[in-house]
């Protein structure tokens, strides 16, 4: 999809009667366009839809914002580009946002889009995990980078990790469908999407549901910007909140439009349909029923903490700023 970039400089017309003033478009007169940057997480796709969704919609250019809306992947990490202002709010993680702190990154969280952290262990049906003491005798597919993961789930749990068997594998699903494996630690969005578009069922645990705190998809944002540039962080996660509102009623719709703006990301549209219905879970919650889109309390703060003291991050609520998102919803 292409988008006009309007110019809002003020125009001064000489020689034009109250009439012809009075004919003038508006928008000659509005404000002057900022440009700014949204720093995905990942590579397009519908796991940032309601952010496309803002874009298309002009909830941004309505507030003054052009937003370029900058891919992340494994070339492109989130923090640097938020902390050397190429970014005005890049989308990150609680546990990775932690491990920048400790390293002296001058940000904060200044929202919540996943209210439940995805991580899932997927397993078949014939072979459920449907708790974490069902993993114990079980060989579990992942990245060695993970173990923390597990490492904290089990003690969350009272589960003894030795008595799992760790094989590690690619991200793939193919082990599990091949009995190399009894099961997966994955996203609930990816592998057990792909494996449903194939015809292949699976269970998934999610570890949010067992005390696996982790807030993820979350918006951080400099020291520096939130004291100095306050307008253009409520006007950016203003139009966040009404596009993933939007999200929400249609996720279908959200998926269509994904691969309208980015038909040369190979994406497929049953798999984005999935995706984003697997993902409305989520992101919404009874929480957000109450107070509106990426919102946080004390009390999940806190639980995060905790379960993040247990991958190792030295963390403290201080890492959380509710201020930005009071003022988005306080604006109705």
């Amino acid at each position: 999809m292409t988008h006009l970039k309007l110019s809002r400089r003020r125009f001064v017309y000489a020689g034009l009667g109250t009439i012809g003033l009075a004919a003038m478009p508006q928008r000659l007169f509005a404000q002057e366009t900022k440009d700014v940057a949204l720093q995905l997480s990942w590579l397009h796709s519908v796991q940032f839809g309601g952010s496309y969704i803002a874009k298309s919609k002009g909830y941004w250019s309505e507030a003054g914002l052009n937003v370029a809306l900058n891919p992340g992947g494994p070339n492109a990490p989130v923090d640097p580009a938020v902390v050397t202002g190429q970014a005005l709010i890049g989308i990150s993680a609680a546990d990775y946002a932690s491990a920048s702190v400790e390293q002296g990154a001058p940000f904060k969280i200044i929202g919540v889009a996943m209210q439940k952290n995805p991580f899932v262990i997927a397993s078949l049906p014939a072979n459920p995990v449907n708790t974490p003491a069902d993993l114990v005798g079980k060989r579990i597919g992942m990245a060695l980078a993970n173990t923390p993961v597990l490492q904290a789930l089990c003690t969350i749990n009272n589960v003894d990790i030795t008595q799992i068997e760790i094989v590690p594998t690619q991200y793939d699903a193919a082990p599990l469908i091949a009995n190399q494996v009894d099961c997966l630690l994955c996203w609930e969005t990816d592998l057990p999407v792909a494996m449903a578009i194939k015809g292949v069922e699976s269970v998934t645990m999610l570890m949010a549901d067992h005390g696996y705190a982790v807030h993820s998809q979350t918006y951080i944002a400099t020291d520096d910007s939130i004291a100095n540039r306050r307008s253009d962080l409520v006007a950016l996660m203003r139009g966040e909140v009404r596009g993933w509102d939007d999200y929400k009623a249609d996720p279908k719709a959200a998926a269509a439009l994904t691969l309208e703006m980015y038909p040369d990301q190979g994406l497929d549209l049953p798999t984005q349909e999935l995706q984003a219905e697997r993902q409305v879970p989520l992101m919404f919650s009874a929480l957000t029923d109450e107070f509106g889109f990426g919102w946080f309390t004390d009390e999940t703060v806190a639980q995060n903490v905790e379960t993040l003291g247990l991958l190792g991050r030295n963390v403290t609520a201080d890492l959380w700023d509710r201020s930005i998102l009071e003022e988005v919803h306080a604006q109705g």
